[in-house]
């Protein structure tokens, strides 16, 4: 049987937002990370990290370039998202067929494109060493399936990224046990500012002052060959400049991030992390057709609101 457990929490999310489900006798776990809830009208939009800057169904932030969401006056929608593999026993080393269905009411829900896909699956192992962002293809029954080959048997975190029609982004976390021998890990160190990916090192220049209630930037550094590449070096992946993922070593909370452009940084980005603590991030960017996962461990600390307020002020572009 395919062991899945389940439980169902409360977590955090970001930039676009994620439940899963089980096969019938199976366990699993499954956390509701959304926090983005139904919209006030059409016309009734709004920046996540932004609030004060407002629009219609379509329009981006004027300050930091992030779609606009639908601003919640009533209760969230009850999602359910339900996860099967084929075949029910996942082993390692050998490719699994993932089938996810999201549903209301027990009818598939209609799902929005969100930086060119209706649905974002990014998975990760227990010990935050292993990633891979892939993108379930949409089936005529409106399941979404693929097919993934998981490294090594261990516990393994999947968070569903998806927007059905009229709604905000949602994300839904899910563990899934793998047969077979678990990798050979290293404790993590409490702190990676800087990545080395094929020919590039990658650095996150202000890694150090990372806080809590502040609107956080990450500015990233990119060289190849001792030169520092530039905004119109990095080409467009997934309808942005790059992809940044953030998830909690302890909590396991998580963002999905999506830089926007700057001058002075090819990878460039505006989030808020509501919670202390460790985080593991990634960072995709595409060079020359091909796409790049750089990793970093970051120490979040407690911010202050009065610098939250000062550091707006002063970074609002």
């Amino acid at each position: 049987m395919n062991k899945f457990k389940k439980t169902l929490l409360t977590g955090i999310a970001s930039i676009t937002m994620l439940s899963a489900c089980n096969n019938s006798g199976n366990k699993q776990k499954s956390t509701d990370m959304s926090t983005h809830q139904n919209e006030k009208g059409e016309s009734n939009y709004t920046c996540p990290m932004h609030p004060e800057v407002t629009g219609k169904k379509g329009e981006k932030c004027s300050k930091c370039g992030m779609e606009l969401e639908p601003i919640a006056t009533e209760k969230a929608k009850d999602f359910e998202v339900k996860l099967s593999s084929n075949p029910e026993v996942i082993e390692a080393g050998k490719p699994a067929k993932l089938s996810i269905s999201i549903t209301e009411g027990g009818k598939n829900v209609a799902m929005d494109v969100v930086h060119e896909m209706k649905l974002h699956l990014l998975i990760m192992n227990e010990e935050l060493t292993w990633f891979n962002h892939i993108h379930p293809e949409e089936q005529t029954d409106g399941t979404f399936t693929i097919s993934e080959t998981f490294p090594a048997g261990g516990k393994y975190l999947l968070f569903v990224d998806y927007k059905p029609n009229g709604t905000s982004g949602k994300v839904k976390m899910l563990e899934a046990d793998v047969k077979g021998t678990p990798l050979k890990v290293s404790k993590t160190a409490a702190e990676k500012l800087v990545s080395k990916v094929d020919n590039y090192t990658v650095t996150l220049t202000n890694g150090n002052d990372l806080k809590t209630e502040i609107g956080q930037l990450l500015k990233f550094t990119v060289e190849r060959d001792g030169k520092k590449l530039e905004e119109k070096d990095i080409q467009p992946y997934l309808g942005a400049s790059a992809h940044i993922v953030m998830i909690a070593k302890e909590t396991k909370d998580f963002l999905h991030i999506h830089p926007i452009s700057d001058k002075n940084f090819p990878i460039y980005a505006e989030t808020q992390v509501k919670k202390a603590g460790l985080y593991r991030m990634w960072v995709q960017f595409k060079i020359d057709g091909i796409v790049h996962t750089a990793d970093f461990t970051v120490n979040v600390l407690e911010g202050t609101k009065s610098a939250s307020d000062n550091h707006h002020n002063h970074d609002n572009h």
